[in-house]
């Protein structure tokens, strides 16, 4: 019987060990995204919960880590949208009721001013790449554009953006 309990410790052991580092896996995937130590904790343990709701769609147990860490980055892509607009609209609050800086609204000014120069096309590029975080794939897919065409564009926005805020008085 002994030897039944050491080899079921053993195997516990094992299973745990593979848990804790798949949890570090996933810690790991939530704070590249979120760049916050809480937050990321937060994200990982929301994927715990999905996964443990949805394991009967794991269709292979090998591809476990790599299903984790997919779900991880998906709940973060949904906690940083859903902050970037508590923070628009925080913003917007602040504005109408007057206790925004002047320095807040110049400078979202500024921003607006400055994309609304660039060419309608390069401008819904550099907000899905920049404000919704779409990949240059996406957005080729999106654009029905060659995705070197999308890169290529959106490097020649950004070297634009750079050339009109380093010139004095351009506005």
């Amino acid at each position: 019987m002994s030897d039944r309990n050491e080899q079921d410790g053993t195997k516990l052991e094992q299973h745990e060990a593979l848990l804790r580092d798949l949890y570090n896996q996933m810690i790991r995937v939530a704070y590249a995204r979120v760049k916050n130590k809480s937050d990321a904790h937060d994200v990982v343990q929301e994927a715990w919960v999905k996964m443990l709701l949805k394991h009967d769609s794991l269709r292979e147990e090998s591809k476990l880590a790599a299903w984790a860490k997919t779900i991880t980055a998906n709940v973060a892509h949904n906690v940083n949208r859903h902050e970037n607009v508590r923070t628009s609209s925080q913003w917007c609050d602040a504005q109408e009721q007057g206790t925004g800086t002047p320095s807040e609204a110049e400078l979202m000014m500024e921003i607006s001013e400055l994309l609304g120069a660039l060419d309608p096309r390069s401008r819904t590029m550099i907000l899905y790449k920049f404000y919704y975080g779409f990949k240059d794939q996406e957005i080729a897919d999106v654009m029905n554009i060659p995705v070197g065409t999308v890169k290529a564009r959106i490097h020649r926005s950004k070297e634009r953006l750079k050339q009109w805020i380093s010139t004095p008085n351009f506005w």
